[in-house]
């Protein structure tokens, strides 16, 4: 279907107004976020380690001396960073078992969502910068619709609108998961990281004015194939910043253990402190791509059929497609070698980081440097 041709100049103005408002309201967020991670408690952020649970275990059964009736046994235990955990665990009479019945580090607030604690400034300056991500994102999304009222069309019809587009799903994908768990507070900083740096990139370097596009792109595949591209991006964009945290979580951990602790290890260990296990983020990461590779699969099925509407066949090796399809085998080459090679840690890190690096050369390089069929819609 054919869309009007008219372009309304003040709500493509107003849009852009409102998208840099946004990068600002993310910037302060950013800083807010900053300011917790680095003045906040240095105790573990999401779970505490195996040896520290079983060293608990081992001091409470012996502190619980046999008795007929069930016994509260309290233990504190020295956390990583300097912290302290408390255990309470339950002693069953006549086993020398026992149960934990709850547990918590020092300064941590069970239902609140600074899960490793801190000072009440830097929690104050997490909630802030929380509430300034929400408004970020709303102007963010105004940005968005009022760029597609303005042309009367889906908002993501070059890549200065799918790059607007794709940052404001990475922010309402996290705050979509804070919502949902509210121990994902410090996904906050690399979050606004991340969105600042592709709407910087979006406005200085790829920005082009609201208008419209050739005839080929006037179909409801627009919606469809873009869209869900756009989804696979922010998701994408997610995996490959846990994965990145991993590396340095699992890199700190090994200094810990080999005891260092002095010099640049003891600067950064606030910081490191506050992320979830090297574990944890591994499997978060292969999780997000392992959820996202199917519908990665339909976007390049979807642009397939698309082509073959607007071209005439469904598959000609632009380099788009080439790309799309390199990017396709690398992420399925990480979940088969996750999957069956048994490929964890490390070695699974790097391949997901070359996934990545092809899906960002597809989008930035192909449609930069490259001419091919796709070159129509402009930068």
């Amino acid at each position: 279907m054919h869309l009007a041709s008219a372009v309304d100049p003040s709500l493509a103005d107003l849009s852009n107004k409102l998208i840099y408002s946004a990068m600002a309201v993310y910037l302060f967020g950013m800083f807010a976020y900053m300011f917790e991670w680095t003045f906040g408690s240095k105790g573990a952020v999401a779970v505490r380690s195996a040896e520290q649970s079983s060293l608990a275990e081992t001091v409470a059964a012996a502190a619980a001396p046999p008795a007929k009736a069930a016994k509260k046994v309290t233990v504190t235990v020295a956390a990583a960073g300097g912290g302290t955990t408390t255990l309470t665990r339950t002693a069953l009479a006549g086993e020398g078992a026992t149960v934990v019945t709850s547990g918590r580090g020092d300064g941590e607030e069970a239902d609140g969502p600074g899960a490793a604690g801190g000072s009440e400034k830097a929690d104050l300056a997490g909630r802030i910068a929380v509430s300034l991500t929400v408004l970020g994102a709303l102007l963010h999304a105004g940005g968005v619709i009022a760029r597609g009222l303005s042309v009367t069309r889906w908002p993501w019809g070059n890549m200065y609108e799918f790059s607007c587009a794709f940052a404001l799903t990475m922010v309402l994908a996290f705050l979509a998961l804070l919502a949902a768990k509210k121990q994902a507070r410090w996904l906050g900083l690399p979050v606004m990281v991340a969105g600042l740096l592709t709407l910087g990139v979006a406005t200085t370097v790829l920005y082009t004015d609201s208008e419209q596009l050739v005839p080929a792109l006037h179909s409801y595949w627009l919606a469809i194939h873009v869209s869900t591209a756009i989804i696979c991006g922010g998701a994408f964009y997610a995996a490959f910043i846990t994965t990145a945290l991993y590396l340095g979580k699992d890199s700190y951990d090994k200094r810990i253990a080999a005891g260092l602790t002095t010099g640049p290890l003891r600067t950064s260990a606030s910081v490191w402190q506050r992320l979830p296990a090297a574990s944890t983020l591994d499997k978060l990461s292969y999780r997000i791509n392992a959820l996202v590779f199917p519908l990665w699969t339909f976007t390049i099925i979807a642009g397939a059929i698309w082509a073959e509407a607007a071209w005439g066949k469904y598959w000609e090796w632009d380099p788009k497609e080439t790309w799309s399809f390199i990017t396709w085998v690398a992420y399925a080459c990480y979940l088969h070698a996750r999957a069956t090679a048994g490929w964890k840690g490390r070695k699974a890190a790097y391949l997901a980081l070359a996934a990545f690096a092809c899906w960002l050369f597809n989008y930035y390089g192909v449609n930069i440097f490259v001419t091919g069929k796709h070159s129509y819609a402009g930068v």
